[in-house]
């Protein structure tokens, strides 16, 4: 199924409803405009990648590379602004049944006062953050950090989220909140279709 080409990376979004094209057509779809890892800052790096453990644990949980991240986007039906970004990386968190009451506050700061400004949370977004984090935490689905998506690449996208218990109507109940919280906001008004 050919998705359509979209030109800026603002205007990136496949919803929930295209539920057809494969993982990989969606991935590829994505990667044509998303962000490189050599673009990402570094602190955003040191918080929210793997790659970048502390010894010890964890600071985060639900931590992912810039792949599984994209691909999380896909299959949450989010874009690439900011409130899309902020219930990517919430959900994912809560995904994994970990996240503390002190480990979301904390991110929350960093988000908003720490990381470079491109990237910081406003109001909005923290709270759509938190939501999603709660959201996550609620969900059946498996943690989306431990889930190895290669063998589920040509899979269109509808039976991804089956296999990986990802509720699609939890996610447009949500929507439609969140669209009527956020009525001025282009990311939270594209998420029905």
């Amino acid at each position: 199924m050919a998705l359509p080409i979209t030109k800026k990376w603002r205007d990136w979004h496949i919803p929930l409803s295209q539920e057809r094209a494969t993982l990989s057509e969606a991935l590829a779809n994505l990667q044509a405009l998303g962000a490189k890892q050599a673009e990402i800052p570094l602190m955003v790096q040191l918080v929210e990648n793997p790659n970048f453990d502390l010894p010890g644990g964890d600071l985060f949980h639900g931590r992912v590379d810039l792949q599984t991240h994209d691909i999380i986007h896909i299959l949450l039906g989010r874009g690439l602004l900011m409130n899309d970004e902020a219930f990517a990386i919430g959900f994912t968190m809560g995904s994994t049944n970990r996240v503390t009451t002190t480990e979301e506050l904390l991110y929350t700061l960093i988000s908003k006062y720490v990381y470079p400004n491109v990237y910081q949370f406003d109001d909005a977004a923290v709270r759509i953050f938190r939501d999603a984090t709660k959201l996550g935490y609620i969900s059946d689905c498996t943690p989306l950090n431990q889930i190895d998506f290669e063998p589920l690449m040509g899979e269109p996208l509808d039976r991804v989220r089956e296999v990986i218990g990802l509720e699609p109507e939890l996610l447009r109940a949500y929507y439609e909140i969140e669209k009527r919280r956020c009525s001025n906001n282009s990311a939270s008004q594209r998420l029905l279709d």
